[in-house]
């Protein structure tokens, strides 16, 4: 297992980014973060929703420690430095694995290491890790522990509030408890549990009743650790009611990617930042997009992420469809990227793609 002072003497490799906070803001950028999304959150996903949210914490799909030590290592941990923040979230069981992995993110220049306790698909549960390790504690601290020893960079865990009849709230808590002993100090809790029998992902994600009063009440619990809640945040009046609570940070997944305007009107609200229109997201994405062009990267393997930008607004159903159809085809390039904003009718609107009184404000008065 590797030592806290060997990895300090590893270092970084020269050539590769190091993280750089984008306008190193006071508030932490853990305070938004965007989920791990296995086939969403790669590298193109990344780039473009840095382009919408400076400051939150993006993080990566999950990747196994099998992918990167017996696999392409270098096009697993591939980014670009305008992601940072980025975290790489890991799955796997093995300490020693874990410890080696976690180096080698520091040395790529991840700004954080998470270890997923919170997937339940049965590829996942085969390999022992994701969801199944919460009936694990012990292994999970030693996860942890490991880790923490091979980097500087923070280690931190995703977790479900439980799974399959863990209902009691002390199962949590114990585990909390032991890998905040291990090291831990930060925790992302899916406010759902995950049957590991009966339910696939999808209806993992839907089917567990929400219970974010649970979640609050670990923070509650626990003070002196930062939890990020996650699961059926949708409106930033939702996201404002979980920071009444006083979790330290919240955490999106479907809802950012299949509505990325929620995204940029929630880094505004957090962070400030003058009101953008819809002109200058356009003209940001656009660069996004010519900047991956440029590099090689297919059209519709970055647009593929885009296609809820205008949820709600006229002409969104062709903007989609101009991208679904034409991006995919062979030598696509900025035109259709124009092509289809051209689709959108104007002027924008003054209702909320979250669909909320109080986000009718907020995002009119960000999308002017």
């Amino acid at each position: 297992m590797l030592s806290r002072p060997m990895a300090r003497m590893a270092g970084r490799q020269p050539g590769l980014p190091t993280p750089v906070m984008n306008d190193a803001p006071a508030i932490p950028s853990y305070r938004l973060c965007v989920a791990p999304m296995l086939d969403r959150t790669d590298r193109h996903c990344r780039a473009l929703f840095r382009r919408l949210s400076p400051h939150a914490l993006l993080y990566s799909e999950m990747i196994t420690t099998a992918a990167l030590l017996h696999g392409d290592a270098e096009r697993h941990l591939a980014f670009d430095a305008s992601e940072h923040p980025v975290a790489l979230q890991l799955g796997g069981s093995d300490p020693d694995d874990l410890a080696r992995c976690a180096l080698l993110a520091e040395r790529r220049g991840y700004d954080e290491v998470n270890l997923n306790c919170g997937c339940p698909s049965d590829r996942v549960q085969a390999g022992r890790f994701g969801a199944c390790l919460m009936k694990e504690p012990q292994l999970v601290a030693d996860c942890v522990a490991a880790m923490s020893d091979a980097v500087q960079i923070p280690v931190t865990v995703k977790c479900r509030i439980g799974v399959d009849d863990q209902d009691d709230y002390g199962a949590l808590a114990a585990l909390v408890a032991r890998v905040a002993g291990a090291g831990c100090t930060r925790f992302a809790v899916h406010a759902r549990k995950a049957w590991l029998r009966g339910l696939n992902p999808r209806q993992n994600r839907e089917i567990p009743p929400l219970r974010h009063e649970i979640v609050q009440r670990l923070k509650g619990d626990f003070p002196q650790l930062k939890i990020i809640i996650n699961g059926g945040l949708q409106t930033l009046d939702d996201i404002r009611a979980q920071f009444a609570q006083g979790v330290d940070g919240v955490m999106l997944g479907r809802a950012a990617y299949t509505n990325p305007a929620l995204l940029a009107a929630a880094d505004r609200q957090l962070f400030g930042g003058t009101a953008a229109t819809w002109e200058t997201l356009h003209g940001e994405l656009r660069a996004g997009l010519l900047a991956g062009l440029a590099r090689g990267t297919p059209l519709h393997r970055m647009t593929r992420h885009l296609l809820g930008l205008h949820q709600g607004r006229p002409g969104a159903r062709a903007f989609r469809r101009h991208l679904s159809e034409h991006a995919p085809r062979a030598g696509a390039g900025i035109q259709v990227w124009d092509e289809a904003i051209s689709r959108l009718q104007t002027p924008p609107p003054t209702s909320s793609p979250s669909g909320s009184k109080g986000d009718d404000r907020a995002h009119s008065h960000f999308f002017q």
